[in-house]
């Protein structure tokens, strides 16, 4: 009976042993590994730039105020045509035979009318049927003028001079009274529209002067037109200057579509430092802006911050975060408050190519 317990005994110490080190196989949670970059700063002064686009002021569709067949258009799309200027025109044969007709009725009725007249002054007719027969004429020639008007809306022509956005039909095909056949940007005068952050929305009272500048160097002043007092889903609210520019340097530099520079002006600016990040550094929780950075023991934090544009493309002028503080870059999906990452090393701090 004794043997038989210390062999119980021995098994279930074996047992102990072995779950014990199957526990010590445990996979452990993977650490993230991120790439991070060290935010800086610069002297802010007392202009704000901005990334812009040029726009034309109207988008103008011209169409035929008739129905018809299209026997001709004139330009294409890119062409810049002045105001007058014929751009389309439908088969008008149709429409010169109904002219034709009532002027052949018209001329008949009228030689009448001059018989009656001649009668009734000589008290021959009586003055009902001459006033009758002056009655017709006149309906007539009412008559008359529609086919005419008709007649000369088969010629389609440029209201303002500017470019040909589109052509929206092709020689012989059927067009109906109303439907746009060409549009046109009008470029009498140029827009550019720019979004500006909530905190210089607030301080707009102090915008002084606007400039604006296209990359090839080209710069002229602008008017501001208005702001949108409503902002948008990231918090930037869209403004509107006019520029009011020559057709030669127009076509030079500041065609509709052209990205340029917004420079704002502003009275009474205290200067500072704003600190510049990589947007690929920012991630949106709903419409907050926030980035992640290393904390202590190699762990993130989340910090929201405000979020202004800047004119490079790749970088956002925030507030929120000091210089020198070391933001997330990459690898920043699915990240937790607290949670352990990896950092790569930044490329100066690694052996490339084995030249160290």
């Amino acid at each position: 009976m004794k043997t038989v317990i210390r062999v119980a005994a021995a098994l279930l110490l074996m047992a102990a042993v072995i779950s014990c080190a199957g526990g010590g196989n445990a996979a452990e949670p993977a650490v993230r590994t991120v790439k991070t970059m060290t935010v800086s700063s610069a002297d802010s002064t007392g202009t704000l730039t901005y990334p812009g686009i040029v726009q034309e002021m109207h988008t103008i569709n011209v169409a035929f105020k008739t129905a018809g067949q299209i026997a001709q258009i004139n330009v294409k799309e890119g062409d810049y045509v002045r105001e007058g200027q014929l751009i389309a025109s439908l088969d008008d044969a149709d429409y010169k035979l109904g002219v034709e007709a009532l002027q052949i009725q018209h001329d008949q009725v009228s030689d009448e009318v001059a018989r009656l007249r001649e009668l009734y002054s000589k008290k021959s007719v009586s003055a009902n049927e001459y006033e009758k027969a002056e009655a017709g004429l006149r309906q007539l020639g009412v008559q008359l003028q529609v086919n005419k008007n008709k007649l000369a809306y088969t010629k389609l022509y440029a209201p303002v001079s500017g470019y040909v956005k589109s052509v929206n039909f092709a020689k012989s095909e059927m067009v109906d009274a109303g439907t746009p056949v060409i549009s046109m940007m009008d470029v009498s005068g140029l827009e550019v529209q720019t979004d500006i952050a909530a905190s210089e929305y607030l301080d707009r009272s102090s915008f002084t002067s606007f400039t604006v500048n296209t990359p090839n160097g080209e710069t002229c002043e602008a008017k501001l037109i208005g702001i949108v007092p409503k902002a948008d889903g990231n918090q930037l609210y869209r403004m509107t200057l006019r520029i009011n520019l020559g057709t030669s340097l127009m076509k030079n530099s500041f065609l509709p579509g052209t990205n340029v520079e917004v420079n704002i002006e502003r009275d009474g600016l205290t200067t500072g430092k704003e600190v510049t990040t990589p947007l690929s550094a920012i991630c949106y929780d709903g419409r907050q802006p926030y980035v992640w950075i290393i904390g202590k023991n190699s762990t993130i934090e989340r910090v929201n911050i405000e979020v202004k544009p800047s004119a490079d493309v790749c970088l956002a002028h925030v507030k929120g975060i000091a210089s020198g503080t070391e933001v997330v870059v990459a690898g920043a999906a699915s990240l937790k408050e607290g949670e352990k990452v990896i950092v790569l090393p930044k490329p100066s701090e690694t052996n490339i190519g084995g030249l160290l």
